[in-house]
């Protein structure tokens, strides 16, 4: 089954990309949890953390370089949270591994 994740990167629905390279994708989130909320999602399909295998280690790290650029392009100075579900108990919607980049308000702790 073809995820929307999928269909945003081959551009079969529409999103508001923030931030393109050969490996990464970053979107708005059409439900935002904060002012600024976005996904970034590798290219390559991997449904969830635990599907990943030691040959994503460097996409992996990629994505956490393409998050650094992202918050200084936005200039998200004040700090972000980066957040990953795995699997439905945890809330994952989507089977496509990808991170939430949330800023633009001051969060508590614990989450949830």
């Amino acid at each position: 089954m073809t995820t929307v994740f999928k269909k945003i990167i081959d551009r079969q629905i529409p999103a508001e990309i923030v931030y393109e390279d050969d490996q990464a994708l970053v979107f708005k989130d059409i439900r935002p949890q904060a002012p600024v909320h976005l996904i970034v999602i590798p290219k390559k399909e991997i449904p969830t953390v635990n599907d990943m295998t030691e040959a994503d280690e460097a996409l992996v790290g990629h994505l956490f370089v393409v998050m650094k650029k992202v918050a200084q392009q936005l200039n998200l100075a004040g700090g972000y949270r980066v957040v990953t579900n795995c699997g439905p108990d945890a809330g994952q919607e989507v089977m496509h591994l990808h991170f939430h980049m949330l800023a633009g308000r001051t969060f508590g702790w614990p989450p949830g």
